[in-house]
């Protein structure tokens, strides 16, 4: 057995490095002409074309309030230009801006039917929306349609895609199934299972099992709320940032990484380091959880055992954020954010009602947890690691 499992890493690794190398190429420049730019766009679409750059302040905040107005106006669409790192996105900066009879001037730029807007404030937010709501009544021209279709082509070299309602769609058929995927590893992590059973095990010496059934509940409750808000917090983060493009591509490569370390500690657990709450914080951690006597005292712990967790729960969540940014608005992401935590705790749950009603015990569940521990780092590490070549391969074809 030993002598299969060297070489059958080594062909993972091949392949994975093989797989980024020829399919992934960095998308910095932004938009790539497509089909439907150059063609009329009909009645009640509104067309907006941005040239930003990447790490401009001004440039996330725009971004960051266009992405809520897409939220708000169903049929606006926008065309974004990163001009820092590409020379024909600037080309096409430039020609645009000489079609419109105006000067560069800096960036955020966006242009809207015949007007040119630059920079970004609370006051020129709301013109910019008064254009779109006008838009939205009148008929308004598409701004790269005042460039020539065969200029156009010369600058870019093919047609620049929109935001379609059917894109839209397929992004999130492809994130629900990464969600739940991603939601079932870190659910099956053995670091939660063993806080939670030594949290259980201790209020069950007390001989109340009603209290350890609540104490459960609380822990899991807090856990899901902690989890919940660090997750919104570091999505909006990423939002704001306006790294959401660099962000997707470094965490689709830690997914591939992270399940190569899960198929390690199914192939050689315990060798250089684990895919848990490391072994030097546990000593801390078990009398953490052993003080604990009451309900509400198992409420708060559960906010302080999640920092603990995060070492061995976080990558699977940094992954769905990274996906989230990039593929999902505000809103829809905090409806599957909410879907995604709800899975982390519910093995929780089910051992917590399982030890209420007498269908497992604590010291049962200790057992299963160390018996099933490789297996469950080998599902772990199949299923991110199929995630993570998903999102590269999404990335590369332009699918997200």
């Amino acid at each position: 057995m030993k002598k299969i499992k060297l070489p059958f890493i080594i062909i993972i690794l091949i392949v994975l490095f093989i797989s980024i190398f020829f399919l992934y190429k960095p998308n910095i420049t932004g938009n790539t002409i497509k089909e439907s730019t150059i063609e009329k766009t009909g009645e009640n679409k509104v067309i907006l074309v941005e040239f930003y750059g990447k790490g401009c302040p001004h440039c996330a905040s725009l971004n960051s309030f266009l992405n809520k107005l897409k939220e708000k106006y169903p049929s606006l669409y926008v065309e974004e230009y990163e001009i820092y790192f590409s020379q024909k996105n600037r080309e096409l900066f430039s020609k645009l801006a000489e079609t419109f009879g105006t000067k560069i001037q800096g960036v955020p730029t966006v242009f809207i039917d015949d007007k040119v807007i630059v920079g970004f404030s609370k006051g020129i937010g709301e013109s910019l929306e008064k254009e779109i709501q006008r838009c939205l009544k009148e008929k308004c021209n598409n701004p790269l349609e005042k460039i020539e279709v065969e200029e156009l082509t010369e600058i870019i070299g093919e047609k620049s895609p929109l935001e379609d309602p059917r894109k839209t769609k397929f992004k999130q058929k492809i994130t629900i199934p990464a969600v739940l995927g991603a939601a079932a590893v870190d659910a099956i992590n053995p670091c939660a299972f063993a806080v939670l059973i030594i949290l259980i095990s201790t209020i069950l010496i007390s001989g109340v099992r009603k209290r350890a059934l609540f104490a459960g509940l609380a822990f899991s409750l807090s856990i899901y709320i902690s989890y919940f808000l660090m997750g919104l917090g570091l999505y909006s983060a990423i939002q704001t940032s306006g790294l959401t493009h660099i962000f997707y591509f470094v965490v689709a490569v830690l997914a591939i990484i992270i399940g190569l370390f899960n198929l390690k500690d199914y192939l050689w657990y315990g060798k250089w380091f684990i895919m848990e709450v490391p072994l030097c914080w546990r000593p801390l951690l078990k009398t953490l959880l052993k003080g604990v006597t009451s309900i509400p005292g198992a409420f708060g712990i559960g906010f302080l055992v999640s920092l603990f967790l995060l070492p061995c729960t976080s990558g699977p969540y940094i992954v769905i954020l990274g996906l989230l940014s990039k593929a999902a608005t505000r809103a829809y992401a905090i409806i599957l954010l909410l879907i995604y935590n709800f899975i982390f705790i519910l093995p929780m749950l089910i051992i917590t009602f399982g030890i209420y009603f007498g269908i497992t015990t604590p010291e049962k569940m200790e057992r299963w947890r160390t018996r099933s521990l490789k297996k469950l780092h080998l599902i772990a590490g199949i299923i991110i690691l199929a995630l993570g070549i998903g999102m590269l391969i999404a990335l590369k074809f332009n699918w997200i």
